[in-house]
């Protein structure tokens, strides 16, 4: 009788104690349909439309209906191949700049039903929608506020008009789980035809408030996107990195969409930020939005796809992969390959917790029902945290043998708010800490890389908040190596170096645009490569495993040797060297080739750096013969450079020329055109 009373006693201590109290929040907290969109993590954008057919980035708004003719549209192969690789959701370019939309809309007849396509009766939007559901993705949908083909931009009635597509969208194809803005907006355009420059007040123009509102009656789950929201903001760059310390904090009434100094102030979030307003880092798969053909061999390589995870998600942002799907209506079999092969690695990254057969304990907790284990039961639901009082708090991590690992993973419990503001890994030395790692902020995950560690025992040290710490996971694993391919470079007379990435790795090429293997040409010093037409193609080889990696590859055109520039200061313009720059004062770059040549082209990489000036928006190339009688051979806009500083490509009829002068009639800021490299297209 009295071992059943002390039985009935110890389980009563068990499980009749309260849990206690959960900690205050934190504000700013996220919504519910915000924690359901961050748990997402990674979804996909699909950038099809005019500019497919048109080969553009941005349209002008004067391309015709009848460009757009698909010969193999398949709305499902895009969700499947979204779906297979790990994406939760598809959003999908409704309406680009140039106006022209992709279902039947009532209220144009810039649209899909008065192209070639299904003779006029085809539905994208319907279509797509479709293939979401077939595959449990998520589908959502991107609206330009910009229209460069409507008469009425800039006027009272095109808000109308914009109010009434966006009621078509939102009420005719089922749930919508995003609704993505880009704060791209006025300047040059056809508008109906009065080919002509319109402005618009960004901030008032489009009545954001009611416009938000007409969102949330029709799709009261959906999220909404732009530069500082309402609910998702973008993330300053479309590089896909967030921020070494990434808030959801951000001071959103301070904000509006295409604000200039955006990416550069608000972009990062602020600590004291008054609104819930976590970051979306949105990329493409290849340098463009919109899919040219010229860039079929320019897909992100495994290695940067890996890079702009880590840098994404791991940083407290989703992340939003393009997909520039080709004329035939399909995503490219290479971007299939490439985004393919990196769900696998994300997996296999992500395969075993080491965490979760380990022994975890606290300095302190709160109490019944916020102790360290809830870290180990992969419930976002459960966390750990410590009495009130103080910011700090520790978390010992016992393996119990001698382990391997190369990534911590941390989880805040966000419907509490963002706290954490610095932390450290450490492991246990012969009875002493050393520092592995160090970070600062953590939000939805924070993810650090570091080489491999070995030891039985670690700690997570959270060293600063903004209150008490909130953690609903920690997870250790040892994510499988990486082979890198080499680093190229060339100088200006055409040598060519191929570095291998890490030691005891040798490096094989070919010259011939054929696949690389380690029969080909084992590279031991630099080489020349000075005549236009070659494809160089190389890989690292681990001579003890054997394994490659991925195939870099450059198509070389003519070396620079015998270049000159009209001024000594405009040869850092031709230097191979893209983080020189060359500013010209009269907005113009001319260049002496050394001898008459075949142009076929050019490119136009503008400054790289952090806080950049002069993009060149707006250009006329010319070129001679003798430096005295000049002829235009191209002239027009480099869209969007100013998001997308990647080199321009630009292609005309085929001329001879010894001299070439590249002009920028517009800049983007108004200041002095800036040239990080000019070069010329042979082939």
């Amino acid at each position: 009788m009295k071992n059943t009373l002390w039985l009935a006693l110890l389980l009563c201590l068990s499980f009749c104690a309260e849990k206690a109290s959960p900690p205050a929040p934190v504000l700013p907290i996220p919504d519910a349909k915000q924690i359901a969109w961050q748990e997402l993590e990674y979804y996909g954008f699909v950038h099809f439309n005019m500019n497919t057919f048109s080969d553009r980035e941005w349209g002008f708004g004067d391309e015709k209906p009848e460009m757009f003719n698909p010969t193999e549209l398949d709305a499902r192969q895009w969700a499947r191949v979204a779906s297979e690789a790990g994406m939760k959701g598809l959003i999908i370019t409704a309406k680009h700049h140039d106006g022209f939309v992709l279902w039947p809309s009532a209220y144009t007849e810039h649209s899909v039903k008065n192209s070639p396509w299904k003779d006029g009766k085809g539905d994208l939007i319907k279509e797509l929608a479709e293939a979401c559901k077939e595959y449990g993705l998520k589908f959502g949908i991107y609206y330009s506020p910009w229209d460069r083909n409507h008469p009425d931009y800039g006027k009272p009635e095109y808000i109308t008009y914009m109010r009434n597509q966006l009621t078509e969208l939102l009420t005719n194809y089922g749930d919508i789980f995003e609704v993505w803005f880009d704060g791209a907006n006025g300047g040059d355009g056809y508008y109906g035809g009065a080919n002509e420059a319109r402005k618009v007040d960004k901030f008032s123009y489009y009545d954001w408030p009611s416009m938000y509102e007409l969102v949330r009656e029709l799709q009261p789950g959906a999220m909404m996107f732009s530069d500082g929201g309402p609910d998702v903001r973008w993330v300053g760059n479309e590089h896909g990195f967030a921020y070494e310390s990434t808030w959801s904090n951000l001071m959103r009434d301070s904000v509006y969409a295409g604000m200039p100094d955006y990416p550069k102030l608000y972009a990062s979030g602020q600590e004291n930020g008054t609104h819930w307003v976590p970051a979306e880092a949105d990329v493409s798969i290849r340098p463009g939005w919109y899919y040219h053909k010229y860039e079929d061999h320019k897909v992100r390589t495994l290695p940067q796809l890996m890079e702009i995870y880590y840098k994404s998600i791991g940083r407290n942002s989703s992340l939003l992969i393009n997909f520039p799907v080709d004329t035939r209506g399909l995503i490219h079999e290479n971007d299939v390959e490439a985004i393919l092969k990196f769900g696998e690695k994300v997996k296999a990254d992500f395969e075993v917790n080491l965490v979760a057969q380990a022994s975890v304990s606290a300095n302190k907790d709160r109490g019944n029902g916020y102790e360290a284990e809830n870290l180990q039961d992969e419930d976002y639901e459960t966390y750990w945290t410590t009495p009130d009082g103080g910011n700090t708090g520790e978390i010992t991590i016992d393996f119990g043998a001698e382990t391997t690992f190369n990534r911590l993973l941390i989880q805040e419990y966000t419907p509490l708010g963002q706290r954490v503001k610095s932390f450290v890994l450490e492991k246990e030395s012969d009875g002493n800490w050393e520092k592995i790692a160090e970070g600062t902020t953590v939000g939805h995950k924070r993810i650090l890389r570091f080489p491999d560690v070995l030891a039985s025992k670690v700690r997570v040290r959270f060293t600063d908040g903004k209150d008490i710490p909130v953690i609903s996971e920690i997870g250790i694993y040892n994510a499988p190596k990486l082979l890198l391919p080499p680093i190229y470079s060339r100088i200006k007379s055409g040598e060519v170096a191929l570095n291998a990435p890490d030691e005891g790795l040798e490096v094989y090429y070919t010259m011939d645009g054929s696949e690389p293997s380690t029969e080909s040409q084992l590279y031991v010093e630099p080489f020349l490569m000075d005549n236009a037409g070659s494809t160089l193609q190389a890989i690292s080889v681990d001579p003890v495993s054997g394994k490659e990696s991925e195939s870099l590859r450059a198509d070389v055109d003519l070396a620079k040797t015998h270049w000159l520039g009209s001024t000594e200061k405009s040869i850092k313009a031709i230097d191979e060297n893209p983080t020189s720059y060359f500013m010209a004062e009269d907005n113009k770059l001319t260049l002496d080739l050394g001898e008459n040549v075949s142009l076929k082209g050019f490119t136009y990489l503008p400054m790289q750096a952090r806080y950049p000036s002069g993009f060149i928006t707006n250009y006329a190339f010319e070129v001679s013969t003798d430096g005295k009688s000049w002829k235009q051979v191209a002239a027009g806009e480099f869209s969007n450079i100013v998001n997308s500083p990647i080199e321009q490509i630009i292609r005309f009829d085929e001329v001879e020329a010894r001299f070439i002068r590249l002009k920028a009639s517009k800049t983007a800021d108004g200041n002095a055109a800036t040239f990080a490299e000019v070069g010329v297209l042979t082939r």
